[in-house]
């Protein structure tokens, strides 16, 4: 295999509104921002839209998107806050957006301490920062204004100011290591906690991915602290209308079906005009809007009170890796990639490699040899035993050609930043739609 050395930028798109205000600073000391004019560094620049292009302290720059790329040690601050890397700033329906182009390891930085306390057993920090990176790396697309969010509705990206040396330490150790199944980069979901029994993705989502499958998860603690909460019926009958439920005055709520997890799969709502069926996501859903931290719950209405109490445990869709959990086998001594063995079944571990010199790859990066992850965690491999093992080359993976150096399609003109040459490569296509939420560790 090889040695885990390919630079790979991610695009995230970090802040948007009417107007921003962005600085451009060097990161670190010796950082390469020479070809920028004196009056540029260090300067709070106020970027707005008006007629489709962008303006620059109230002047038409004459285009609607300006970039700025990334260079060794380079930072930029966007709303007050600083990320590593690059920008480019677009003119989107009369905001701007920013998306900070950054490398993926220096990505992971600002994420690993927002999805996962550091502080926790490497281990189990290892192995987020290897989910993390799979599945940044997953959603690069070309063909999109950006590859990336910065909320929860991807990974919780904070730029430099949540950054940590544990963090830092693991994703080191990690470098490139991506978690991957037929030749392809893994969907690897997690939660905060499964409740003791993770869920699948065919009954969170109705498709079914063999490695994220229903199993018995003892090591998470919520399968012990079972919550409580306790909804007003009114409130219950709010909820129901938001999905179309009329069965008149609301007199229960019962789970009439579970799923192989314990979740609920269908709800029965009956009322005095009727009962109605809540089934699939839509019961999920359905309890996950009335407060609930899971959907592996019980319900019950205690005759003679107006209330429906919901007893559930676990945080979260419980798809894939539990981080509670994790925690907890990593506290047993368990290294990273038993424990991505274990949330990911017949998966496998692999690295990003460079695109094969002289070869007609339509792709940024290749996956540079895999093994079964249950393989490589009985050998008691890590990062540098994954260098070592030579095994076969695959390149089925996608991949972000327009910022990694190649060509992207891309239907702007992007325009140079004051002063700085023009770029090679441009960004375009329309906003990206969102993906199933992750969940913050508590």
């Amino acid at each position: 295999m090889g040695s885990g050395s390919l630079a790979l930028n991610v695009r995230v798109l970090v802040a948007s509104g009417a107007s921003l205000t962005v600085r451009l600073g060097a990161q670190e000391a010796g950082a390469e921002v020479s070809s920028l004019p004196g009056n540029a560094l260090n300067t709070d620049w106020l970027v707005g839209a008006s007629g489709g292009k962008l303006t620059l302290g109230g002047l038409d720059t004459g285009s609607p998107v300006l970039s700025l790329p990334p260079s060794l040690g380079s930072a930029v601050d966007i709303a007050g806050r600083r990320y590593r890397g690059g920008l480019t700033l677009r003119a989107v329906r009369g905001e701007v957006q920013a998306i900070n182009v950054v490398d993926i390891e220096e990505y992971l930085r600002g994420v690993l301490p927002a999805e996962m306390p550091p502080l926790w057993p490497q281990a189990a920090v290892r192995a987020q920062a290897i989910i993390a990176r799979t599945y940044a790396a997953a959603r690069i697309d070309p063909s999109a204004a950006y590859d990336l969010c910065a909320t929860t509705q991807c990974q919780v990206y904070e730029g430099t100011a949540r950054e940590h040396p544990l963090a830092d330490a693991a994703i080191q150790a990690t470098r490139a290591q991506v978690v991957v199944s037929a030749g392809k980069l893994a969907d690897t979901y997690f939660s905060s906690d499964s409740g003791g029994y993770t869920a699948s993705s065919l009954e969170a989502w109705g498709r079914d991915v063999p490695y994220l499958r229903a199993q018995p998860d003892p090591a998470s603690p919520g399968a012990s602290k079972p919550w409580v909460i306790t909804v007003p019926l009114s409130r219950v009958q709010d909820v129901a209308g938001r999905y179309n439920v009329n069965v008149g005055r609301l007199e229960g709520v019962t789970v009439s079906a579970a799923s192989p997890s314990g979740r609920v799969a269908s709800l029965t709502l009956s009322g005095s005009a009727g009962r109605k069926v809540l089934a699939g996501a839509n019961a999920g859903g359905f309890v996950r809007s009335l407060g609930a931290r899971s959907s592996r719950v019980t319900l019950s209405v205690t005759p003679g009170t107006d209330g429906l109490t919901l007893t559930g445990t676990g945080s979260g869709h419980g798809v894939g890796l539990s981080q509670w959990g994790a925690r907890r086998l990593a506290e047993t001594g368990l290294s990273e990639l038993a424990l991505l063995s274990f949330y990911y079944p017949g998966a496998s571990v692999s690295l990003l490699g460079e695109r094969p010199a002289g070869k007609a790859v339509p792709r940024a990066f290749v996956l540079d040899g895999t093994l079964p992850l249950a393989v490589a965690a009985g050998r008691g491999l890590n990062g540098r035993g994954l260098d070592e093992l030579g095994a076969e080359k695959v390149c089925s993976v996608a991949g972000n050609d327009a910022v990694s150096g190649l060509s992207g399609a891309s239907g702007l003109d992007s325009a140079i930043w004051p002063g700085q040459a023009a770029l090679g490569g441009n960004f375009g296509g329309p906003p990206r739609l969102t993906v199933p939420p992750l969940d913050a560790a508590l």
